[in-house]
């Protein structure tokens, strides 16, 4: 049964979320289509040096989370960094990185709900892609209107099929490298990270191209941090996820890389699929694309299902403080904000029409668009830690026992990093040069939004 406890700060949540589902949701923030897919293309860019991206990436996201875990066993929230921003930043701040985080799940919903019609296509090739692309939508949404409990236990069943896919490849690399086995002509083993070009066979430089690829790829990971709202226990059960992250990321995300790599000589791979697929398909082993199309279609639902959860919490946050349409902040009789939800599906249907029309390049700048709302997230995160930090010192609050490690020089070298990989953006020859020149625009219209939104607000005060 459900349970009814609000939210002490009166948001009107209801602590539905147990642990387990909370260790799931953080799990699968880790978890996702830029692995599972993305890193086929990077690592046939790159060569074996994508593990050190990974790595690098994999540093920045846990000082990233460790930051996010101060603030929440401070003041958990659904909020998150838009309750944090406006604490210890400023009310503009609270304003432009919840945009900035809409902006992010809009764009990777974008890519993602037409990924899910892409790999139905494969099973139902007469189908139109954009029917399957609404019929997975619409469940999705329903599914968050419903209730959060339903959500949790989605989210935690997808998470599952992600997390076991992941080990069971974990495990085959490992034997395969270790025996030396043939695969499809190939020897597997540590050789292949230098006996093709060596370690950076493209050069330094294409290694730290890859980094705003691979910092999608870890979008998602700030969700639970969202969900600490709707947590029983949160206190308890937050920390314990967080530190998950650490192991979560050198296992999964950096150990898989680095066993693919060593697994086939790296030019093998390519973008247009799994190197998972990839692997697995020279082993001759029988119907392995379609059980690593389930997994990334899993892969692919789970990130449209973080979406429209954590957006519809976030807007509703923007809404209370009159930063957006009052409509994304209603709440349904199941303490749902389905407003929020409503107003972030809208922008997913547009995707589905505006991908049929146009060519791929419009799916990788998509993404190239939503790194730049994770860049803005995670800097948000750590700054906010930063601010509250010094807060504490001036006695004016009482740090949680929970902290970031290595505080505050952890949080400048983070900062610094997170500001390289929107600098190297503009040195791209791709998508990413695109986005990167699109960030004056967003500047634009970020500031002519907050300035009719302090107008507004001081005419209603009377300021």
């Amino acid at each position: 049964m459900e349970s009814t406890v609000v939210a002490k700060e009166g948001d009107n949540y209801t602590k539905a979320l147990g642990n387990r589902q909370v260790q799931m949701i953080a799990i699968g923030g880790a978890i996702g289509v830029g692995l599972f897919l993305g890193a086929g293309g990077r690592l046939h860019e790159a060569g074996p040096s994508l593990v050190l991206s990974y790595a690098l990436c994999g540093i920045a996201a846990y000082f990233v989370m460790r930051a996010l875990g101060e603030l929440v066993l401070h003041q958990p929230s659904s909020g998150s960094f838009v309750t944090y921003a406006r604490k210890f930043i400023g009310p503009w701040a609270g304003f432009v990185s919840g945009w900035m985080y809409w902006l992010n799940w809009a764009m990777t919903g974008i890519a993602e709900i037409t990924a899910v019609a892409i790999y139905v296509h494969k099973w139902l090739p007469d189908v139109p892609q954009w029917i399957t692309a609404l019929i997975a939508l619409g469940v999705l949404m329903a599914v968050n209107l419903l209730s959060v409990k339903l959500f949790g236990e989605l989210e935690f069943w997808f998470s599952v099929v992600k997390v076991l896919a992941i080990i069971v490849f974990l495990v085959t690399a490992l034997g395969l490298v270790f025996t030396g086995a043939n695969i499809g002509g190939t020897t597997a083993g540590v050789h292949n990270l230098t006996d093709h070009g060596g370690f950076f066979p493209a050069g330094v430089g294409i290694a730290l191209m890859t980094l705003q690829a691979v910092v999608f790829a870890y979008s998602a990971i700030e969700v639970v941090g969202i969900a600490a709202g709707e947590t029983k226990d949160a206190r308890k059960v937050l920390p314990k996820a967080i530190n998950g992250v650490v192991w979560r990321i050198g296992v999964f995300y950096v150990g898989s890389v680095l066993l693919l790599a060593m697994l086939l000589p790296w030019p093998f791979y390519n973008g247009g699929e799994s190197p998972f697929v990839t692997v697995f398909s020279r082993l001759g082993i029988g119907g392995i694309g379609d059980v690593m199309n389930a997994v990334v279609l899993t892969a692919a639902l789970s990130s449209c299902n973080s979406g429209l959860y954590s957006t519809g919490r976030i807007l509703r946050a923007l809404a209370d403080e009159g930063e957006a349409p009052k409509f994304v902040g209603k709440m349904n009789s199941r303490h749902v904000p389905y407003g929020g939800i409503l107003f972030t599906s809208v922008a997913y249907v547009f995707g589905v029409v505006l991908n049929y029309l146009l060519p791929k390049e419009a799916f990788d700048i998509a993404t190239a668009v939503a790194s730049l709302g994770v860049v803005a997230t995670w800097a948000t995160l750590v700054y906010s830690q930063m601010r509250m930090r010094q807060a504490a010192l001036r006695g004016e609050l009482e740090r949680p026992s929970y902290r970031m490690p290595g505080a505050p020089y952890t949080g400048w070298a983070t900062l610094g990093f997170l500001v390289l990989v929107v600098v190297l953006m503009g040195f791209s020859d791709g998508a990413e040069k695109i986005a990167f020149y699109s960030i004056p625009a967003i500047v634009v219209v970020l500031a002519v939004g907050w300035r009719l939104v302090s107008r507004k607000r001081q005419a209603r005060t009377g300021a």
